[in-house]
């Protein structure tokens, strides 16, 4: 039994309708890890990591399909199941990395693609690839761009996510409130985040339906 860990409640609704287990950990490294660890105890054999990426390599469009052959985490590198990648269409990149905060201007995704040659940064595959290890099984990651290395992430997308992994109204409020210059950025990260779902949406029906 596959099991799927996002960490926005909103990517996991993306998985209804198939036959595994799936659960969001709300966007934090030690979230997912506690959140792949139960799936595991559930009877998820294998584990996969899955939502939305940050792209670094500029050549990566929003919407872009990212499944890595292997995500490095502070100097450590977990190689992803050949099997589970094969399932999956087959590796897209050759590297993501991970990070406890997001890479939010162009700079910083700049930096951290010549400091890590990954083609994409995300907040939560680690913690499920320490699962996996710790708990014996399999794991891959299939993760989707909203937003592309050459595209700052505006105020208010920096504090969307609750510890739930639900959009968090009242503080994205807020930040539009105090920054009204940044609702056309909004709207362009909007835009990319709808294509990044239309990516995941035909890849989960693709590999995953029956």
């Amino acid at each position: 039994m596959l099991g799927f860990v996002t960490g926005l409640t909103a990517e996991a609704r993306l998985l209804v309708g198939i036959d595994a287990l799936a659960v969001a950990g709300g966007g934090t490294p030690d979230g997912v890890f506690d959140a792949a660890r139960r799936l595991v105890e559930q009877g998820a054999t294998a584990l996969i990591s899955f939502g939305l990426a940050g792209g670094l390599d500029p050549a990566l469009m929003p919407g872009a399909l990212v499944v890595p052959e292997v995500i490095v985490d502070q100097g450590t590198t977990f190689r992803c199941d050949a099997s589970l990648v094969a399932i999956m269409g087959g590796a897209t990149v050759g590297r993501l990395t991970c990070a406890d905060k997001a890479a939010v201007t162009v700079l910083a995704k700049a930096r951290l693609y010549r400091a890590t040659g990954a083609a994409a940064i995300d907040l939560e595959s680690a913690g499920v690839a320490r699962a996996a290890q710790m708990c014996g099984v399999p794991f891959a990651v299939m993760r989707a761009v909203v937003d592309p290395a050459w595209r700052d992430l505006p105020p208010a997308a920096q504090v969307a996510l609750d510890a739930s992994g639900r959009i968090a109204l009242r503080q994205v409020i807020g930040s539009i409130v105090r920054q009204p210059g940044q609702i056309s950025s909004l709207l362009k990260l909007a835009t990319d985040a709808a294509a990044a779902r239309r990516t995941l949406r035909q890849q989960v029906a693709l590999r995953f339906l029956a």
